[in-house]
């Protein structure tokens, strides 16, 4: 399935976060930020960054995966990682069909991320979409 010494370089993206996650060889280790997942500070998006690891089966076993993330929150952040997670284990796999549509029945967001963006904010407005308030009338 995956050939000795082979090394995967993938990314991943949500709203302004960035993950760029390096898989090669190991024992099944996984560290975000020099920070191992499962001492992960927040419970949630632990949980997050989780489901391909669990979805992709003992593949992740076999690999040690080192993610670098900057940008955004902490669940952008998430995201960002479980997508290079994502990504990562199925060209490590050989783009293996069977994983790519485990994936997909999973989350589709998985491998092919997610469009959505903020709205910029128009002049003489709180936010986009707010405007002042009016008391006449």
């Amino acid at each position: 399935m995956a050939e000795k010494g082979k090394i995967v370089i993938a990314t991943g993206k949500r709203k302004t976060s960035i993950a760029r996650a390096i898989i090669k060889p190991g024992e099944g280790r996984v560290w975000i930020n020099g920070v191992p997942l499962e001492i992960w500070p927040i419970e949630l998006a632990k949980l997050k960054m989780y489901e391909p690891l669990v979805l992709v089966g003992d593949l992740w076993k076999k690999v040690d995966i080192y993610v670098n993330v900057k940008g955004g929150g902490y669940m952008s952040q998430a995201d960002a990682v479980r997508m290079a997670l994502a990504k990562g284990l199925l060209a490590y796999a050989g783009n293996n069909e069977e994983l790519r549509r485990v994936f997909t029945e999973y989350d589709r967001y998985m491998l092919s991320g997610d469009p959505r963006r903020t709205e910029p904010e128009k002049w003489g407005r709180y936010s986009a979409r707010r405007r002042w308030q009016k008391s006449y009338r």
